[in-house]
This record gives structure tokens, sequence and C-alpha cells, in this order.
């Protein structure tokens, strides 16, 4: 961002940009001192990308508003993002950082799972198999889930894929093929299926840092919620919970009531229990989505907010926006000349100084994946595609109560009645009800109010976090970008159909550059 001095990170070894020359003089070696378990935990630490997508699938998503050109905190690859181009320029936050890194940290986990298979496998290395396994199986459901089209049943058995990598690299300038969507699925869940029963959390001493039980848990089921395996993800989620779900979830109450300080809350935010993993990134998202100036052009706006996310009524709450009191962790809204936030803290700013003097370093944060208040509403969605209505809406009612302050229990007959209600978001007449076009039947009346409802508590809990963009993909969202002008009128400055190509991200230029098919436009 302009007004932060910021030394954009330089870009990671890519198998699929530069010679394999360096890799290929350092792998070899470091494979045969991989003669132990804690060498090979240690490699396992990087088996997790250092880069993420969330700030471009964000930005890509209906949870930002363009505040205009005259606003100058706003940089060219926000607004590539935001309007769905081909990004161009560079950034900590551009798609080649999270393609490098996503397959940086699955040859690490190759490299491990080679060295254990070179050992004979013995058991006391089977809970590092089972983290390779299941990290290898993150980092393609990150990167299809990115760069492709969503799986479907129809036509995931010819949509462009991701190369899929099952061994470390030992030829030079190796040649890859995309493959499948459905490929990838497949060998997705095949690692995750013989990886995560092996998983044992007495290897870690930070569990939370690993793909832990619950956290692998967590991912099985929003990796079968994607594969529209409903009883599966159902099950995993609850494997992820336990028995006694409200027990699991965050304690709202307790974050609401900190000194409201960015610092303060975005730490208790991140060191809660109800995390299952959390990742540091090298990312500027902790100062576009804090009480800074950068970002504003792009951001979540309190029109969203009132209309269409944390504040828009609700079930229990039809007639009339939400006050910020009705969070039991209250949104922060920031309003000046060319700043217009409404905040979730929950992102925290870290600056890595690589000199001190100049002032330069570079942008970091940490972000929590997987969490068991979303994973509780992974659950509440698969009930409802399982045509399991009331124990869907016990599940989002369990949520609910602990999130906000007195919503009381919501029935069936509320959630229609709100629902059936509400237009259809259209043009400038703005409702948080969308446009439904899925490529699996979602049954008219019932059903659809209750996705309706379950996707709006999702894009709540998740706000900042990119999340929202796969829902929007998963289910045909059409998306309005709606530019803010003069004395806040609103235009449609631009749109993205239910089933616009452009929601399969564009492969970054210089892997396009080593080979590697884009995607169509």
């Amino acid at each position: 961002m302009k007004n932060i001095k910021i030394l954009f990170q330089a870009l990671l070894l890519s198998l699929f940009v530069v010679s394999c020359n360096d890799f290929l003089d350092e792998l070899p070696d470091n494979r045969a001192e991989l003669d132990n378990a804690t060498k090979i935990r240690k490699l396992l630490v990087s088996a997790y990308p250092e880069s993420t997508h969330a700030l471009y699938t964000e930005l890509s998503s209906d949870n930002v508003d363009d505040a205009g050109t005259s606003n100058p905190y706003g940089e060219r690859i926000d607004s590539q993002m935001a309007y769905w181009e081909d990004v161009t320029e560079t950034s900590n936050d551009d798609p080649l950082g999270a393609w490098e890194s996503a397959y940086l940290a699955i040859a690490h986990a190759n490299q491990a799972l080679a060295a254990i298979e070179e050992l004979g496998t013995p058991d006391n290395l089977l809970p590092e198999k089972g983290e390779a396994l299941v990290a290898r199986a993150y980092g393609h459901f990150v990167l299809v889930n990115v760069f492709c089209k969503h799986y479907n049943e129809q036509s995931s058995i010819t949509d462009l894929g991701v190369p899929f990598l099952e061994d470390p690299e030992t030829t030079l300038n190796p040649s890859y093929e995309r493959g499948t969507v459905a490929e990838v699925y497949e060998k997705i869940n095949a690692d995750i299926e013989n990886g995560l029963p092996l998983i044992d959390d007495s290897i870690y001493d930070v569990p939370s840092y690993h793909f832990n039980v619950r956290a692998a848990n967590a991912f099985a089921a929003r990796f079968n919620l994607y594969y529209q395996k409903w009883q599966k993800a159902k099950d995993y989620a609850t494997a992820a919970l336990g028995s006694n779900p409200a027990n699991a979830l965050r304690d709202w109450d307790a974050l609401g009531n900190l000194p409201r300080t960015t610092t303060v809350v975005t730490n208790a935010y991140i060191e809660d229990n109800s995390n299952l993993l959390v990742q540091a990134y090298t990312s500027s998202m902790g100062v576009v989505f804090g009480a800074y100036y950068s970002g504003a052009r792009f951001n979540h706006s309190r029109k969203i907010a009132d209309e269409q996310t944390s504040l828009a009524p609700l079930p229990w709450n039809p007639t009339s926006s939400l006050s910020t009191f009705a969070h039991k962790f209250r949104p922060f809204n920031y309003s000046a000349t060319n700043l217009d936030k409404s905040l979730l803290y929950k992102i925290p700013y870290r600056f890595e100084y690589t000199d001190p003097v100049a002032q330069i370093g570079y942008s970091k944060t940490i972000l929590v994946p997987f969490t068991t208040d979303e994973t509780l509403l992974v659950r509440a969605e698969a009930n409802i595609m399982l045509g399991l209505f009331d124990a869907g809406l016990d599940d989002i009612n369990t949520w609910s109560t602990n999130f906000y302050a007195n919503p009381g229990t919501v029935t069936l007959a509320d959630v229609n009645s709100f629902y059936n209600s509400l237009d259809y978001s259209s043009g400038t007449n703005i409702t948080q009800k969308k446009e439904l076009n899925p490529k699996f039947t979602v049954t008219a009346g019932d059903q659809e109010n209750l996705i309706h409802y379950v996707l709006q508590c999702r894009r709540v809990l998740t706000l900042h976090e990119g999340l929202r963009w796969f829902d929007i993909k998963r289910y045909g969202i059409p998306v309005s970008r709606f530019l803010i002008g003069l004395n806040n009128a609103i235009s449609v400055n631009a749109e993205l159909e239910a089933d616009d190509p452009r929601k399969a991200l564009q492969i970054p230029q210089d892997v396009v550059s080593a080979g590697i098919t884009p995607n169509p436009r």
C-alpha cells in the first residue's frame, strides 16, 4: 500500500516457473538427511502455504464495494482482483504467490513422504505420514478451488484441474498436465482418507499449528461439502466438533468484552481454543481489513453491512437492520473522507523488518483456516442438503445463540416467512437473498430458504477471510460490483454472471509462460 513501506516478498521457488537446477542440487542431500522423526517433523512445518489467496478471493466476492477512482487508497492490483481481470500486477497477495507457495508446501509434503517410504514406513513415522498426506491434500484443495471451476458432477470430468504432484521432482524442466477437476478431487479424497486416520496429536508441541485430528476432520468436512458428499461432510464435522458443539465454539462474549483496540482483539481472536488450525502468511490483509486507510477503495462498507451482512435483518429480527449491540462481538465502523470500513477485528497486522533502518520488510498476518464455528455451519448445510431440516436448523440456532446477543430460537416458519418476504437481489435493489444456480438440486421452499440462511450465517462469520467466494462459486451466485458515488449514490459498475468463466481465477502469467494451459476466458 502506498502509505506503508513494504518490500514485496521475493518470489518463491516454483517448479512451474524456474529451472529445477538449484532445487535438484539441494533435494537429494536433504532427503538423505531425513533419517528420523524429528527431522521429518521439522520439514513438515514447511508443508503449509506461507502465502494466501484470501485477499484475492475476498476482493473478488460481493463483500466489497468500489469507492471509485477518486479514492486514493487502492492499488491497480486491487482493481484487477475486484473486477475479475487477469492479474498482471504484483503484491504480497498476488495469485503467483499463492500458486507458488501452495506448490512449495506440496513439495515439502512429498519430500517427507518419500523419506518415510525410504525408511520403510515404520510405525513410529505413521503420524508424520498422516500429516504429510493431509497437508498435500490441502495444498491441492486450495489450488483447485481458486484456479479452477468448482467441482460438479456434470462438467468436472472435463473442466481443467491443476497438476497433482505425488512425488518429489527429480527431473530438469519437467512438464505438467492440468488434468481435470474430477481427477484432482479424487486424489485429494484419497489423501484425506489415507492420511487422517494416521494423525496423532501427541507428536505436536502446538497442535493448532498443524493438521491435528480435529483440524483434519474440519478440512475433510469442508472438502466433502464442496464434493457434494453430504453425509461424509456431516460425519467429519461431527468428529471435529465432538458430542457437544456448543461447548466447542468461540467465546464471543469474552472477545466482545475486551478493550476495543486492534492489537488486543486480534491477538485474542487468533489465540482462542475454537481455532483448529492457525497459520502465518505474508499478506497485507491486516491493514486492508484493519483501522487504516490502506485498501479503503475496495472494502466492506457500512452499506454492505447494513443491507447484506453483519447488520442486515435476520429471521429473528426481520423488520430492521441489526444494531451493533445485537452482536456479542460488535463490528467496528470507520467513516471519514475516503474511508468507509465496517470491520470485524480478527486479522492481525504484523510487520517483519528486513532493514529496520530503512523501515522496509514484509507485511504479515495470521489467519485461521478452520474453526469450530465454521465447521458447525458446514454440518448445518450438510444436514439441510440431506433433507434433515430440523437438524440443520438446530445447528444454526446453536451457532446463532452463541454469536449474537439475544437471537432466540428460530423456527422453520420464521425462516420461511423471512426469506419469502425478500426479493432476490437485483440491480440496485440489493438484498441478502441471492439467486442460487447450483449444479445440484436445491428444492424451492424449506430447503432453499434454509440454504439462504446458512449461507448468510457463514458470510457474516467469515467476513474478510475470502471464504464467501467459494460459496459464490458453489451456488452459482451472480456478483454485482457496486460503485459508490457522490452522496453515497450507488450504481452497478460490473457484473459477474452465475457461470462466468472468470470465477476460475486465471493461472498466473509466469506459470502460463512456463507451459501450463491458461483458463478459458
